[in-house]
């Protein structure tokens, strides 16, 4: 009988992030670790995430990817998806409520993530264009705005849609990237919510194995 092969997720060797669980693979990390899945990481110099032999595995040359047996999987949203629908705790055994966790998923990835990255493109990237001051203020309003509609829905629940599912982990990871705008803070239901996440083990052991990866990246830190 044929023995099951682990995961293999891809990471950064040194994660511009500095340890902070900001990186995708957190993400990943995560979702194993909620379903009680032992995998195994490859660490991925930027140099190598832009050759062939990366590529082959990520057409954008990113991070991170999955390869478990024949199957290569990569984006964090089709990659928890794929862990969610094969291993059980992360999608509801009701059918509708497996389908609006998915829902909450990819609102999470369509809807609520891009203004949030925006914040880096109007801050590092184009902040020393002269209109970049007269920018920011219009991606935080709608940043402010996804937040005021997300805040309404969850209200005073803990969860998105009854118990903790796939779509709260992909939520409050893209909400986690907010933390230093100052921005969460305004919502209490909504930081309180994130909160929730990161208390879960297994969130606590997906920041821990990043946190470790980098520190043994940067033993001189």
């Amino acid at each position: 009988m044929n023995t099951p092969q682990s995961p293999i997720i891809t990471a950064f060797e040194r994660s511009p992030d500095g340890g902070r669980g900001l990186a995708r693979d957190t993400r990943v990390r995560w979702a194993l670790e909620e379903v009680g899945v032992a995998y195994g990481v490859r660490h991925v110099s930027f140099a190598a995430m832009k050759q062939p032999a990366h590529v082959a595995l990520h057409p954008f040359g990113q991070i991170p990817t999955y390869q478990e047996g024949d199957l290569v999987l990569f984006e964090t949203g089709a990659i928890v998806l794929h862990i969610a629908q094969r291993y059980p705790g992360l999608l509801p055994d009701d059918g509708n409520a497996c389908a609006r966790a998915i829902a909450w998923m990819f609102a999470a990835l369509n809807t609520v993530e891009p203004p949030i990255l925006e914040i880096v493109v109007a801050k590092f990237l184009e902040g020393d264009r002269p209109w970049a001051a007269e920018r920011l203020p219009l991606v935080m309003g709608r940043i402010r705005d996804r937040l005021v509609q997300l805040s309404a829905r969850l209200g005073d629940a803990d969860w998105l849609d009854g118990a903790f599912s796939a779509g709260d982990l992909m939520m409050v990871s893209v909400l986690l990237r907010l933390r230093p705008s100052g921005l969460l803070d305004e919502f209490p239901n909504l930081a309180a919510y994130v909160g929730r996440g990161e208390a879960r083990p297994a969130y606590q052991r997906a920041f821990d194995a990043q946190l470790a990866d980098f520190n043994a990246a940067n033993p001189a830190r």
